[in-house]
């Protein structure tokens, strides 16, 4: 959508890719805008290389890149955990906070487990489809596995919800529980720091 788009390969120059790089930092964040950059820079080396598409030089390879920013780091201290906990009344809520917490897998990941992905006797979980594209088995803990076999199999999704009821539902329990600058996604981190 963007004019750029309708640009001629041979007539960009670094100087269009900076334009470019400058309205996008307007609208979304520096990594955002970096990991862009990085496809189009890939996308020039492929038409340069494999297509042979006269160019003399990759366009983005002469900007400066955008900053990344410092990556998020937020760990649930216990205190949290506890308070989040004893304020969820949601039926599945909590279930799939443990499993976040126990696999490290992503929100839409968890609601889109089915019961045919588990192996409860080997103790894993087939993941399909993620957001990287490419299929993974993840272990499970005595806990997640626990949590699991306690859910009643009424449906082919273990935990029938979107994501977005997932989102809201979070967002409710993290007011109610007086949790503040907690991510879902932080849930990976700590998944990863124990």
């Amino acid at each position: 959508r963007h004019s750029l788009a309708s640009s001629l390969l041979a007539r960009l120059n670094g100087s269009d890719i900076s334009r470019y790089r400058d309205e996008r930092l307007e609208i979304v964040k520096g990594g955002t805008v970096h990991r862009e950059l990085a496809v189009l820079r890939h996308c020039f080396e492929v038409a340069r290389k494999d297509w042979g598409i006269p160019l003399k030089s990759n366009p983005v390879a002469d900007i400066t890149m955008p900053s990344v920013g410092r990556p998020r780091n937020r760990r649930a201290t216990e205190a949290e955990l506890s308070a989040l906990r004893h304020a969820c009344t949601h039926p599945l809520l909590w279930s799939i906070i443990t499993i976040a917490i126990e696999t490290g897998m992503r929100r839409g990941e968890i609601v889109n487990i089915r019961w045919s992905d588990i192996d409860l006797d080997v103790g894993t979980l087939h993941i399909p489809v993620t957001k990287n594209g490419h299929p993974r088995t993840i272990p499970l803990t005595g806990r997640a596995m626990e949590v699991l076999r306690s859910l009643p199999k009424t449906d082919e999704q273990v935990f029938p919800m979107t994501g977005n009821a997932v989102r809201l539902a979070w967002e409710r329990l993290k007011k109610k529980a007086g949790v503040d600058g907690l991510r879902f996604h932080d849930l990976r981190h700590e998944a990863v720091s124990r």
